[in-house]
Parts: C-alpha cells; sequence; structure tokens
C-alpha cells in the first residue's frame, strides 16, 4: 500500500512539473515575441490584471463554497446505525411509511417539528441538486468558451444570469436539446445522493475554477474600470454619464453574476447535507433541521437575497437596452411600471434579507412571516416583471400608442444617431438636372478616367491564371488603392490620381507539391511571398485582359532594378517597388527561421529560382540552445531543437499572420474584415527604428534591409475599432455592439513585422481610455509617415455598418419614424447572373458643391416600397476632409432611376439581351458586372462592365461597357465609345452600339 501511495505521489509530481514547466515556457515564448513587437508593457498588464483577477476570484470563491460546507460538515446529524443499499433502503423507507411506524428512533437528536418524509425528501434533493448542476453547467459553458490559446478569450459578454421565468424556459429548452446537459443532471444528481460530502466539494472546487475563467476574461473591463472617461452625455432617466454604463456597469453585473454564484450553491449544498446527513434517505425520513443549521441557512439565505437586492438594483440599468416594439430602451412600460417595480423588489429583497439575519442572532422572528414575505416577492416579481407591464402594455399603451411613446421614439433616435456617428453627416440636396454634356464629361476627366470597369472577383479570377506564375502563389485579395501617377513628361507637379487594384502575391505553403513538404521547406526554404500586381480599375489590355501597370516575376534585378515588371518609367518613378518580399501577410501561417545556412527561396526566374538570406528586422533571436528548446516545446515543432542548419544569427518568425498578429497584440479592439498592401515609401530612418536587443540585451545594429541596400515598402493597413455594447436607447440592429467609431489605423511592415496603432479618433471616449490604460501602445495620426497617410480610407465595414443603421435612422420625427412612413433599404443589382445588394463602392470624383476630385466610399438608396433613387451617401478620405460623411437626398417629387430599374431597362432591351443570349452559348457565359451609380456635375451616370468567361478554366475577359443616362442605354466596346454615343449620337433610333467581337480592345487612357 505504501509502495502504490509512492507511485502516485510520484505521477503526480512529475504531471505538476510537467504542467508548471508548460506554463512557463509558454509564458517565456509570449514574453519574448511581445519584447520582439516591442509591446512586452501591453503583455505585462494584461498577464499581471488576469492573474491578480483569476487568484482573487478563485481564492475568494473556493474559501467561501469551501468553508462553507466544512462548517455544515461539522454541524450535520451523525449517521444513523443502519447500515443498506440505497435499494434497499428505498423498500424499507416504503414499507416503514406504509405501515406507519417511525424510523427515527436510530437518532441520538430529539425529533424535530418540521420533519420531511421521504417522498417530499427525494423530491427536495433532486430538486436542490438541478439548482446545483444547472449552475455548474451554466458556469462551465461561460469558462469553457472564455478558455483561449495561452490566456483568455476577450470582450466576451457579461455572462447572463437573470431571476424570472424567461431564464427558467430558456435554461428547460437548453437542457432538453442538450443531451449531455441532462445526462450529467441526472448522473450530478445520482452523485449527491450516493456520496454527498465528495461530489458537493468537488463541484465547489469545479465551480471556484470556473468562477475565476470567467473572471480573468473580463480584465479588459476591469482595466477600463479603473480608467473611465467621460462621454458628456448623460442618460435622461437616471442621468447617469454613458461613461458609467460603458466602464463601470459591466463590472457591476460580473460582480452581481459572480456573488448569486456563490450565495446561491453554497445555501443549496449546504442545505443538500444538511438533508442527506443521518442517513437520511436509507431511513426514508428527515427529522428537521438543528437550530445551528437553520442559523447557517438563514445567514446563507440573507446573503442570497442581498446579492439578488444587489441583481435587481443593477436590472433598472438593463431597462435602457431593453428591445421594444416600437424603439429600442426602457419604453412607456418599462419607466412607468418595471423601474419602480424593480426599485420595489429590491428593497424588498434587501428587507427580506435583514428578516433572515435576525433568524442568526437571538432576534427571533417567526418561520412563517418569512415564508409570507418570501411568497409575496415571489409573487410580486411575477406581477411586476411579467404581467403588470403587459396589462399596461395592452390597455394604456396600445390605444395610444404614439402619444405614449413618442418621447422613448426620441431618445432611441437622438442616442443610436450618437453611438454610430450618424449626427455628423452633412445633409444635402441632389437635383438631377438631367442636362449632362459631352463637355460637363471633359471638364471631369479625372472622374471619368477613373471610372472602374474591373470587379474584384473577376479580376482576382484572371490574376490566378495569369500572375500566380508558380502554383505555391496565390492572390487572396485585391484592394482598391489611389497612387499618384506622374505624367510622362514629369514635370513637378504634373501627376494626377489613379484607382488601382493592388494585389499581394502571397505564398501559400498548403500548395507545395506533397511530396517537397519537407519540414526544411515548411520553414527554412519556403518562407515568404513576392510582390503584387497593380492594375488601374479603368483599362482594357490586349484581348479584354487587365491592363497591369506592375505584373509578372522574375525580370532579372540588376542595378537596383526589381524583379517585377513594371511597365513604364512613369510608374517606376511614381511607385516606389524596391525588393517586394511579404515576410507578414493574410495566409501567411507557417512559422519561419531565417537566416540559417539554407537559403531561402525568393523567386522564380525563368527555369531557375533566385534564393535570398533574410535580412530584415522581425523575428526573435534564437542561436543559443535554451532558446531553441524553448520554442521547440512551445510550438511542438522539436526539429527546431534538432537541426543543424541554424547559425547563431538565426531568427523566429512567428505569428505572421498579420490578423493574429494585431489580435494577440491589442486584443480588445474590433478589426477590419479586410486588411488592405500599400506601396509607399515610408521614409523611416535609422533614429525611428525600435532598437532591437539580443539575448543578452545588447542592442543589435539595424540590418541592411533598415538602409538602402533592400529597401521595403510593402506595408499592410488595418482599420481597427472601439465598440461597445452598452450605449443606452442605442438600437444595435443585428450587431453584437450599439456604438463603433475607426479610432484606430495599424501599420504592420510587410518585410520587418513591425506593429503601430495609431489613433485616429482621438475624441473617442474609449480610445482615451486605453491610451491611459496603455499609454506605450498608441500614436497620434501626425505621427503616421505622410507617404503612408496619403493611403488611409473610410473603411467599408464601419460605412456599412453606418449605412444599415441610416436605412431607419434617417428618420428624425418621431411620427415619420413610428409609422416607418420613409424607411429606405440597399438596392440591389444584378451580378453574373443573380441578384445582390449593392456594395458600397470606392469612387473618384468630385462631389456637388466641391472644387477638387477626392478619393469616396459611395452607396446608393432607394425606398423600401419603391426602386427608384432615393439618396446616396459617400464617406471621404482624403485629407482634412477624412472621416466626413454627406448625405445628398433626392427632391421625393423627382423620379431618379434607381440600379434595379436600369438593370431591367439593359435586360429588357431587345438589342442587348440578344446579343447576351448569344454569348451564353457555346461553353461561355456573360457576366454583369457590377452597376455603378457615378455623380458628376448635377447628374447620374450609370456604368456597368461586361464580362465574357469559359465554363472551364475561367479567364474572365472585359468584352463590352453599358453607359445610361437618363433614359438612355449604351452598350460598346470601351467606356470612351459608350460615352460618346451616349452624350455626341444625336439619332436616338439606335439607342445601343454593338461593335464586332473580333479584334482588339483598344486601351483607355493609356
Amino acid at each position: 500500500m505504501t509502495l502504490r501511495r509512492r507511485i502516485y505521489q510520484l505521477i503526480l509530481w512529475i504531471v505538476g512539473l510537467c504542467l508548471v514547466f508548460e506554463l512557463a515556457s509558454r509564458m517565456a515564448a509570449e514574453i519574448l515575441w511581445f519584447q520582439e513587437v516591442g509591446y512586452l508593457q501591453v503583455f505585462l498588464l494584461k498577464l499581471k490584471t488576469q492573474g491578480l483577477l483569476g487568484t482573487i476570484a478563485i481564492a475568494v470563491s473556493s474559501v467561501f463554497l469551501l468553508g462553507n460546507l466544512a462548517l455544515a460538515s461539522r454541524l450535520q446529524h451523525p449517521a444513523a446505525e443502519m447500515k443498506s443499499s440505497v435499494g434497499g433502503a428505498l423498500f424499507a423507507s416504503l414499507k416503514a411509511n406504509n405501515t406507519g411506524k417511525n424510523t427515527g428512533k436510530n437518532y441520538k437528536l430529539p425529533l424535530a417539528k418540521s420533519q420531511i418524509t421521504f417522498s417530499w425528501l427525494l423530491l427536495t434533493v433532486f430538486g436542490l441538486s438541478s439548482i446545483a448542476t444547472l449552475t455548474v453547467i451554466h458556469c462551465g459553458l461561460l469558462a469553457a468558451s472564455s478558455i483561449a490559446y495561452f490566456g483568455i478569450a476577450d470582450n466576451l459578454p457579461i455572462p447572463p444570469l437573470h431571476l424570472g421565468i424567461e431564464s427558467i424556459q430558456h435554461g428547460a429548452v437548453q437542457l432538453f436539446s442538450h443531451w449531455w446537459q441532462l445526462g450529467l443532471l441526472l448522473g450530478t444528481m445520482l452523485a449527491v445522493a450516493i456520496k454527498p460530502d465528495f461530489s458537493l466539494r468537488a463541484i465547489a472546487i469545479f465551480l471556484s475554477l470556473a468562477i475565476g475563467f470567467i473572471a480573468v476574461s473580463h480584465w479588459t473591463n476591469v482595466l477600463q474600470y479603473f480608467n473611465p472617461t467621460n462621454f458628456n452625455t448623460t442618460d435622461p432617466i437616471f442621468n447617469q454619464n454613458i461613461g458609467f454604463y460603458v466602464f463601470i456597469l459591466p463590472i457591476l453585473d460580473l460582480l452581481g453574476f459572480g456573488l448569486i454564484v456563490v450565495f446561491l450553491y453554497s445555501l443549496v449544498s449546504c442545505a443538500l447535507t444538511y438533508l442527506l446527513s443521518g442517513n437520511s434517505l436509507i431511513q426514508g425520513i428527515f427529522l428537521g433541521f438543528s437550530r445551528s443549521q437553520q442559523r447557517h441557512l438563514y445567514g446563507l439565505g440573507a446573503a442570497l437575497m442581498l446579492a439578488v437586492a444587489f441583481r435587481y438594483w443593477l436590472g433598472r440599468y438593463a431597462l435602457l437596452y431593453a428591445r421594444g416594439d416600437v424603439s429600442y430602451g426602457a419604453n412607456y412600460a418599462d419607466v412607468t411600471v418595471r423601474l419602480p417595480c424593480y426599485e420595489f423588489l429590491s428593497i424588498l429583497a434587501g428587507a427580506i434579507a435583514l428578516l433572515m439575519l435576525c433568524q442568526v442572532y437571538p432576534f427571533k422572528i417567526k418561520n412563517e412571516l418569512i415564508k409570507k414575505i418570501i411568497l409575496a416577492w415571489i409573487t410580486l416579481s411575477f406581477l411586476g416583471t411579467f404581467l403588470l407591464p403587459t396589462i399596461v402594455q395592452q390597455l394604456l399603451v396600445k390605444p395610444n400608442e404614439l402619444a405614449r411613446e413618442k418621447p422613448y421614439i426620441q431618445r432611441s433616435i437622438a442616442f443610436s444617431q450618437e453611438a454610430f456617428d450618424l449626427k455628423k453627416i452633412e445633409i444635402k440636396t441632389f437635383d438631377p438636372a438631367g442636362q449632362l454634356t459631352y463637355a460637363d464629361l471633359e471638364k471631369n476627366k479625372l472622374t471619368i478616367s477613373n471610372i472602374r470597369l474591373w470587379d474584384k472577383l473577376p479580376l482576382l479570377q484572371t490574376n490566378r491564371q495569369l500572375q500566380q506564375i508558380r502554383p505555391y502563389y496565390t492572390f487572396p485579395d485585391a484592394d482598391i488603392e489611389r497612387y499618384t501617377i506622374k505624367n510622362e513628361k514629369a514635370k513637378k507637379g504634373d501627376s494626377e490620381s489613379q484607382q488601382v487594384f493592388l494585389a499581394a502575391r502571397e505564398l501559400d505553403y498548403t500548395a507545395v507539391a506533397p511530396e517537397a513538404q519537407t519540414w526544411v521547406n515548411k520553414h527554412l526554404v519556403y518562407t515568404h511571398g513576392y510582390g503584387f500586381t497593380l492594375s488601374p480599375v479603368n483599362t482594357v489590355g490586349v484581348g479584354g485582359l487587365p491592363d497591369y501597370f506592375v505584373k509578372d516575376i522574375g525580370v532579372a534585378a540588376h542595378k537596383g532594378k526589381t524583379a517585377l515588371e513594371v511597365t513604364s518609367d512613369q510608374i517606376r518613378a511614381s511607385i516606389p517597388i524596391g525588393y517586394p518580399r511579404i515576410y507578414y501577410g493574410e495566409i501567411t501561417d507557417t512559422d519561419a527561421m531565417a537566416p540559417t545556412k539554407v537559403e531561402e527561396f525568393d523567386y522564380p526566374s525563368g527555369e531557375d529560382n533566385v534564393y535570398n538570406t533574410y535580412s530584415g528586422r522581425g523575428g526573435i533571436a534564437i542561436g543559443s540552445m535554451w532558446r531553441r528548446w524553448l520554442f521547440a516545446n512551445y510550438l511542438k515543432n522539436w526539429q527546431m531543437a534538432l537541426t543543424r542548419n541554424f547559425t547563431p544569427e538565426t531568427k523566429l518568425l512567428y505569428r505572421r499572420n498579420i490578423n493574429k498578429r494585431v489580435r494577440a497584440i491589442a486584443p480588445f479592439l474590433r478589426y477590419d474584415s479586410d486588411p488592405y498592401l500599400v506601396v509607399a515609401n515610408a521614409n523611416l530612418s535609422n533614429d525611428d527604428i525600435e532598437k532591437e536587443r539580443d539575448e543578452k540585451g545588447n542592442e543589435i545594429k539595424p540590418s541592411p534591409s533598415a538602409t538602402d541596400k533592400s529597401p521595403n515598402y510593402l506595408y499592410w493597413i488595418i482599420d481597427a475599432y472601439t465598440a461597445s455594447d452598452r450605449y443606452p436607447y442605442s438600437d444595435p440592429g443585428n450587431h453584437e455592439f450599439n456604438y463603433i467609431r475607426n479610432s484606430v489605423k495599424v501599420v504592420i511592415d510587410a518585410y520587418n513585422g513591425s506593429v503601430d496603432f495609431y489613433v485616429a479618433y482621438p475624441s473617442d471616449p474609449i480610445i482615451n481610455s486605453w491610451i491611459a490604460i496603455f499609454p506605450g501602445l498608441f500614436k497620434p495620426l501626425d505621427k503616421m509617415p505622410p507617404a503612408l497617410r496619403k493611403h488611409i480610407r473610410y473603411p467599408v465595414d464601419l460605412f456599412s455598418i453606418q449605412s444599415e443603421r441610416l436605412l431607419t435612422y434617417h428618420m428624425e420625427d418621431p411620427q415619420v419614424f413610428y409609422n416607418r412612413e420613409d424607411l429606405w433599404r440597399v438596392p440591389n443589382e444584378i451580378y453574373g447572373s443573380e441578384q445582390q445588394p449593392v456594395a458600397p463602392y470606392y469612387l473618384i470624383t468630385k462631389l456637388p458643391t466641391e472644387t477638387a476630385e477626392e478619393f469616396i466610399l459611395l452607396l446608393p438608396f432607394t425606398p423600401v416600397s419603391r426602386n427608384n433613387l432615393i439618396a446616396w451617401i459617400a464617406g471621404r478620405s482624403d485629407g482634412s476632409e477624412y472621416g466626413k460623411l454627406l448625405l445628398y437626398l433626392f427632391p421625393k417629387q423627382r423620379l431618379v432611376y434607381g440600379p434595379e430599374q436600369i438593370e431591367a431597362l439593359i435586360n429588357q432591351d431587345p438589342i442587348i439581351s440578344e446579343q447576351i443570349s448569344l454569348w451564353n452559348r457555346q461553353g461561355s457565359k456573360a457576366l454583369q458586372g457590377n452597376l455603378l451609380v457615378i455623380p458628376i456635375e448635377q447628374s447620374l451616370l450609370y456604368v456597368e462592365p461586361l464580362y465574357l468567361e469559359a465554363e472551364r478554366n475561367s479567364l474572365p475577359t472585359l468584352i463590352r461597357v453599358i453607359a445610361a443616362y437618363e433614359n438612355r442605354i449604351v452598350m460598346a466596346e470601351n467606356l470612351e465609345l459608350a460615352l460618346k454615343a451616349l452624350f455626341q449620337q444625336k439619332s436616338t433610333n439606335k439607342p445601343v452600339i454593338i461593335r464586332p467581337l473580333e479584334g482588339t480592345a483598344p486601351a483607355l487612357n493609356k
């Protein structure tokens, strides 16, 4: 027996040491990584906060839960002498009950007045066990969702634990819809009945750990609690600053949740301990609670009622997030009925707690009085939170709903507009004059020359066919940007903006031949992508293919020239290309070690390959053996510790996926779904470069990549948002949040992996809170290099969210809002052959009332019940106008064609539809591209490209351009011919121009 015990102890020691080593190695690896990216203080503060939260939560909850169970074990009835199986006991107890004999003679304690017979005892035990199990399941699921790879998942919602009929119904549905939860419930009931002491303590320990994990997952809320900022706005009911709801209330909710869980389980577990003591189930009867047991249970009951009172008091604030029939937030029934009921129930629960406390001390109060008050409280809870508000809603509100709800509708409109930053929209009238001429087009040449003829999908399909060069390259995305292109004469200041598609050529290791997927190739050879394609959105090349400014790969690099093919000297002078190696990208999910004794594959050149050695600043030095073993264990990549290809200069480049990289540094921000690549000379001097240290702390001199030897000009930009779901009266719609700001621009160096966070919305209170918490994390936007700052743009995700909210919340009149008289929608278009909503699109144009062209994001709107245009919104991106929104409203008495009406006119035109039908034969199909609504002067021009692609080996080509103005539609080989036919052709007998398909389509604007 002693030997077996020693073996168990040895196994436990080994397991414990392994866990400690695993935790220590992961922590050390994370520290080294954060040190590499320059944000070690961010990680240490997060670690300290999480450790402190977890320790406090686990320690307090476990001490309280286990302490109460220990006290209950000391106060429980002594075990009876009778020993038998549970089945035999049940039979014996039933027999005793039937014969009327009292089995309580085995107890040494005197018979109590409140005896519980076997049937009621069994029901009570199973009922209390059910409550304990459901609490554990609820907390366990929340804890499981919070556990992440090393730390804890962030920005989880505050755990809901509402008291009421709705929560009971929800719990029952969840229980019977998941078989494992029902099985766990039945198993726990049986375990508690058979071995109550062990089962209840095990549940208490598990519950403490779950509470600890839940608390740790809200480390961001805790930091913001201690660093709140002022919103300069108060709610109209409680007169609290919005900062209270965003920064303070989440922690109060979390505290209320924890208190109810701890007190509820303590009460239930101690009650079960007492009920099952003295072999009550075997004896078939429980003789009652002793005076000491009653005092203990009354004390726990008082604590629970105080927690419930606190929860009801916080529930008053939750009314500000109620989703009503006509508005969001507290409505008439909430304010007049639920709010005072919550306050009264909170006070009554506190009074019940005081009465229970009196039972703990010599102040004896009759149990009947407490029972009556509790019953009254339960009745009032049902009446005040469910029945009475329903009656008021049906009898008082519904007959005169608008008058009753008008002030609450006004609040919802005002707060929703403020939360989604819609109040700053500048509203103007746009009245199409219908007098656009060809001379007007020539005056707006920059707008015309930037009309997008290529859509992202056909361009990517073409890129993947023609520009991937090798199977292991891929183009995961293509992004629209604007670049200043110098004219051929190269005169000073002689340049213009050009809208282009830029697509990064990244390396996809999964596409490497399976036979070549060795450890050396994965981590030492295939380390990076190379280059990009740059193509104007408005021109067509040979055979209807895209016309590239930058393309191909493998051109001999000599005399400082890149391996990419640049089509003209003016592009070379305008676009700083350098050596465009992409070590950090959107799909870069492998770890790389460089430089090593093995040369890295750089790019293919004809039949040969060109190799290179990484000389950037990215990566963690792993020249020493202990670091190699550390990261080998951390990454579970044991070849790292065994390979002989490393040198003293070798560094580990991991977490190279830019999305994972930024989220690891700042998980409390929301990130845009579309990072975009920028080619720019950021002009970073050596003084601007973060000084790198070796493992001994000595400064490492900047690598050659920091100088002109191997210049890098590729940067990723990701828009980051601050958001909250706690803005009162703000309607979130289908979103998880009801407040959002584009507060941060994140820049990632594609070669060195450096990450910089720039504050783009300094007036946002949430970002100011994070600046106070992490003073070294954020930089002001004016510190961003000017070459990069020229490429920031209004993000599509934010624009889409604001546009979706604007569809309803442009209505400021409560009566109009109530009747939904002016509800808008995003129009549909035909893309390919399917109907889909129009997506926001970038455009270079001169806005009405403005004097110069600018880069904007545009989206048209139509009324819900009609297809004509009612408005369009523009997000501005250039210079001091960045971030502004303009809303142009059409006169309601004027009919302005919407995209659906233009699509209908196109598809019902006999000549166009006949030609499309001819192309949709013999293994090919015609695809209609995005229909663009382009504002020019005081008019709207509609342009839609038409592509032709084969059903197999798709290579889309641009074959026609359709242009429409007013009620005239033209289809031609290119945009120039279409516009000439649309505005110069006097005869309207042939509204459509069809050119022969043979020949080469001329390039535009070359």
